[in-house]
């Protein structure tokens, strides 16, 4: 897959531009080939990293959410006792791009005995019990959540939550062995009620 731009930007959402190969099954070579077209790139594209840089030492992926747009590209290519045609085409969608360091809101999914999964966008990450606050942490599993000793701050299942992105590893097409570290001990991440009183504490 060849990218080929990208544009708009809004949060961690932007518009991209692709050229990719796709195959048209023969049931959709009897109507509309070009809503075929469509309909097949998204069924190929949609929930899939694709790569956004072409930079070695600075890889970046993004996660399609929807294709919006394709225009084909040349006539297709039929192969023999395929029964397919295979089309090249650029296409235009909507994905996620997720980067290190970057500032997330997300809500608290899943809690274990070494801490809490955080989802944000279509993605999830995990706020290591090492990463969650400067406190030393009692785990309370049978109410899926965890306290600090001293600072009484909890983190349970429904909570929003504001955090940093510290690992991001996306070695493939899909999510399933995306790792993604978060942090909630630097100033201004947690809780809403973190902040406010940290920003309490700090006369801002």
């Amino acid at each position: 897959m060849a990218r080929f731009g990208r544009f708009e930007v809004i949060g961690m959402y932007v518009s991209i531009e692709g050229e990719t190969i796709i195959r048209v099954p023969p049931s959709g070579l009897g109507g509309d080939y070009s809503n075929a077209v469509l309909g097949v790139a998204k069924e190929t594209l949609e929930g899939r990293l694709v790569d956004t840089s072409d930079n070695p030492y600075n890889q970046k992926k993004c996660y399609i959410v929807s294709v919006t747009k394709t225009r084909m590209v040349g006539d297709g290519t039929i192969v023999h006792g395929d029964g397919g045609v295979y089309q090249t085409v650029k296409y235009e969608a909507l994905a996620f791009e997720p980067e290190m360091h970057e500032i997330v809101d997300g809500i608290v999914v899943s809690v274990k005995d070494f801490g809490a999964f955080v989802k944000f966008g279509p993605m999830e990450g995990l706020l290591h019990i090492s990463q969650m606050m400067d406190d030393r942490i009692d785990i309370d599993l049978a109410n899926q959540r965890f306290v600090g000793k001293d600072t009484k701050r909890d983190l349970k299942i429904g909570d929003k939550v504001r955090t940093k992105i510290v690992l991001l590893s996306l070695p493939s097409s899909t999510l399933d062995d995306a790792k993604i570290g978060l942090n909630t001990k630097q100033p201004w991440l947690g809780k809403p009620d973190w902040i406010r009183l940290q920003k309490q504490a700090a006369g801002a």
